[in-house]
């Protein structure tokens, strides 16, 4: 988000798309989790500030484009309720950002029917777009919440893609159990996903790989 600090109205647009991501990526796992019948009723589903916001996300947020949340442990999620329900768990917070911000796009191309949605990527718009206020605001709303969808989809610890893929599988192997303690328990995928964030200089390459899953999303709108 920093690469967006020289169009002040888009990096602060980017910033609340960061967190209004954290507040509905919390809301989606807790509900998804309570109507599931995988957690207590009586919890609170209200976003907490220690359990939803990992530092490392945030920091990854703010030099690489975007973050994730705290990681969700595929501890916390049982499965003997049935893998699918763990695995819609985990997927929930991702796709209710990316469905949120399918709609925030909807509403700019009906706002801005003559947009440049077929000629730009996610990346132009994470690095901060010159457009007119309304549209600058509206644009990066949706594609800040799209990204934020798309990173926690990536299947590697501490993104919640990991968590549905390890979920979903009868029988978790060897090479799982070996991520989840070097990518997991070492932190390896917080540092591999760092690393991403700071090379090469001048556009990461984690914004490289955001902008490549992402453009089918966006050029649906152009």
């Amino acid at each position: 988000m920093l690469y967006a600090l020289g169009e002040p109205v888009a990096f602060v647009a980017l910033v609340v798309s960061f967190l209004l991501g954290l507040v509905l990526r919390a809301l989606a796992i807790r509900l998804t989790s309570r109507s599931l019948g995988l957690s207590d009723r009586r919890e609170s589903i209200t976003p907490r500030l220690r359990e939803d916001v990992d530092p490392f996300g945030a920091v990854a947020a703010a030099i690489g484009g975007m973050g994730w949340g705290k990681m969700l442990s595929v501890d916390e999620v049982p499965r003997w309720r049935g893998r699918g329900r763990a695995v819609a768990v985990f997927l929930s917070g991702p796709l209710v950002c990316i469905v949120a911000s399918q709609l925030l796009m909807l509403a700019y191309s009906l706002a801005y029917p003559e947009n440049f949605l077929a000629f730009i990527g996610p990346a132009d718009v994470l690095l901060g777009i010159d457009l007119p206020v309304g549209e600058q605001v509206l644009l990066s709303l949706a594609v800040g919440l799209l990204c934020f969808g798309i990173l926690a989809i990536i299947p590697i610890p501490p993104l919640d893609g990991f968590g549905a893929l390890y979920s979903a599988l009868r029988t978790p192997g060897n090479g799982m159990q070996w991520m989840r303690l070097w990518f997991e328990d070492k932190n390896i995928g917080v540092l591999v996903l760092l690393i991403l964030c700071l090379f090469p200089f001048g556009a990461p390459f984690l914004l490289r790989i955001l902008d490549a899953l992402g453009l089918v999303f966006v050029r649906l709108w152009g």
